[in-house]
């Protein structure tokens, strides 16, 4: 279906949504930190990067990262407009990603990456936890 915006009209109005914080990826991995009874995180850090959950006594953050916007290979599809914006736009937030995970690493934070279509398998989830499972703050 065509836009019924100019290129310029739809661009003025994409610029003005802003995102809320992931907030079902969020809300999907706090219910598996509650289901494995792993506490001690926090969230809204002011770290670098603005990751999703911090555990700041073990010094681990956690990003959820979505499939469509960091480029995870599970989603077959690219958008058919606009291809070489989106194109980009996918290849800074990996660049980003890659920044932010050596800035973080540098400075002593373990950094925890997980996929959004993982939420689904709580196996795989539970996997990239391990490094918490060995810590003090699994019950």
């Amino acid at each position: 279906m065509a836009d019924v915006f100019s290129k310029e009209k739809r661009s003025v109005i994409m610029r003005q949504v802003k995102g809320h914080g992931n907030k079902s990826t969020e809300l999907r991995l706090k219910e598996i930190f509650r289901r494995y009874s792993i506490i001690g995180w926090r969230r809204n850090s002011n770290l670098f990067g603005r990751p999703d959950f911090t555990f700041p006594s073990l010094r681990i953050v956690v990003f959820v990262d979505g499939c469509f916007w960091h480029g995870h290979d599970c989603r077959n599809t690219s958008p058919a407009d606009n291809k070489d914006y989106w194109t980009q736009k996918i290849l800074r937030n990996q660049l980003r990603d890659k920044t932010v995970n050596k800035l973080l690493r540098s400075k002593g934070w373990k950094v925890i990456r997980i996929w959004e279509c993982q939420l689904r398998e709580k196996k795989k989830v539970s996997r990239k936890l391990l490094i918490l499972k060995n810590s003090a703050n699994f019950k």
